[in-house]
């Protein structure tokens, strides 16, 4: 057997690979004696079928399925060992032909296409904005505002003074006329919440409410009709609530008031931790510091685009193996079609450039992901689930335990092994180039996407 390969130009080549008879004889032979010992043949005991007989039935089939596998192993080996950098897949040259019924010897070609040669070196000389947003009062009044929301508490009272007070009561269907309509819909007791309403006319029903008031507004739309809100505002079934239109009467019997928490040392323990804060300034201070953190990651999203225009820009534009990457998205994805493969093949170019890129990224910066970026960033993940739930300052064995069960799913580790390395890249291109730092209000970079766009 002999493997080779030329290059057409500087982006595409031609694998050859010869094969004798003799190549792959012996190994068609043993495939037949072994199918021969398992096999159930009528007419022969297992194991002592004729070689011939094995042969006439079998030996075409085995025959290409093991020239397909030599084919395919000398292949790929050639690729590794020469450490050819392809694209895509290699594909059957489109002008060869082979019968393997009627040859013993055989070549088979390859079309294969080759990542461009790149020159990226990330550096000071690349300068890159880096903006920090700006926390301003309002953030902090939003969130303390939240927080006193988060940990406070449920208490009855006399009075909605606030839409999002929960309203419970009965509730009965009315007649046109306005009276108990006769084998209507009756509740005996419900909660609604004018908070959620989408109509503001009936929202303005329930202002001011009190016990014992009598409401008469339109369930249907205070939720725009929609049936699975009818249904469990009336606990009955949606084939029911899809009918509704009438206006219903309730009678308020409990008022739900959130009575938000008080600024004091239990708050400052239920939001940070015993004793982590022990005064409203450092409350506040400490407020000003998480809001600043979680923008972090705004900021860094916005650096990770900027960064990417101005190394792209310092490589300069680069050629691909074009003919060759649309003939092998057609091939592979059938969903594709030929009328719209040049829009198509022109979306991905952007993302398959920069793709290289970074490849060349990895290798300047030796970045590799081990089993413990792996664990860490699986905590960080469950950190940010609990979080979600309102679940902090959860213990460490509990974060490592719910990561180890994200890291047995082959599908979340690969996930995460390719976040791990989009991170690396990130930093290690933070580290490298000329920041320059500018500090921004939330408006004014939320503005800078729209210049983006």
């Amino acid at each position: 057997m002999n493997v080779s390969h030329q290059n057409t130009d500087n982006l595409n080549a031609v694998i050859s690979i010869e094969i004798t008879k003799a190549d792959y004889q012996d190994k068609v032979d043993k495939s037949l004696r072994a199918y021969g010992q398992k096999a159930n043949i009528p007419g022969f005991r297992k194991g002592k079928v004729p070689f011939s007989i094995l042969t006439k039935m079998f030996g075409k089939s085995v025959r290409v399925e093991e020239i397909n596998r030599l084919v395919s192993e000398a292949l790929y080996n050639y690729i590794r060992d020469n450490k050819l950098n392809i694209l895509g897949e290699p594909m059957t040259a489109e002008d060869m032909t082979v019968d393997l019924d009627a040859q013993d010897d055989f070549t088979f070609r390859f079309d294969v296409a080759l990542a461009p040669e790149l020159d990226v070196k990330v550096d000071k000389k690349i300068k890159v904005p880096y903006y920090t947003i700006t926390v301003d009062d309002d953030m902090v009044k939003r969130q303390n505002e939240a927080f006193l929301s988060r940990f406070g508490k449920q208490v009855s009272v006399d009075e909605s003074t606030d839409e999002r007070d929960l309203i419970k009561g009965s509730m009965v269907e009315l007649a046109s006329d306005g009276t108990p309509l006769e084998g209507g819909i009756t509740v005996e007791s419900t909660i609604v919440s004018p908070n959620y309403f989408k109509s503001d006319d009936e929202k303005a029903k329930f202002a001011g409410v009190k016990k014992g008031d009598k409401v008469v507004f339109n369930p249907s739309k205070s939720c725009n009709a929609s049936v699975a809100e009818l249904a469990s505002m009336l606990n009955t079934d949606k084939e029911k609530a899809a009918n509704v239109t009438a206006d219903f009467e309730m009678t308020v019997t409990d008022i739900t008031h959130l009575q938000p928490a008080e600024l004091n040392q239990e708050l400052f323990d239920n939001v940070f931790g015993k004793d982590v804060v022990k005064s409203e300034e450092e409350y506040f201070a400490k407020l000003r510091e998480m809001i600043a953190r979680q923008l972090v990651p705004e900021s860094d999203y916005k650096f990770s685009i900027d960064a990417r225009a101005a190394i792209e820009k310092a490589v300069g534009d680069f050629e691909l193996p074009d003919a060759f990457l649309k003939r092998w998205l057609l091939a592979t994805d059938k969903e594709r079609k030929a009328e719209t493969i040049d829009d198509d093949y022109s979306r991905m170019v952007p993302d398959l450039k920069w793709q290289l890129i970074k490849e060349q990224i990895v290798k300047q910066f030796d970045i590799h992901v081990d089993d413990n970026d792996l664990k860490a960033l699986a905590k960080r993940v469950a950190a940010s689930q609990f979080a979600q739930y309102g679940m902090t300052g959860v213990p460490d064995d509990v974060l490592e335990r719910y990561g180890n069960e994200m890291l047995s799913s082959k599908e979340t580790r690969s996930r995460l092994i390719n976040q791990a390395t989009e991170q690396k890249i990130q930093t290690a291109i933070k580290e490298s180039v000329t920041l320059n730092h500018k500090e921004v209000s939330m408006e004014k970079f939320q503005k800078l996407f729209e210049t983006a766009e």
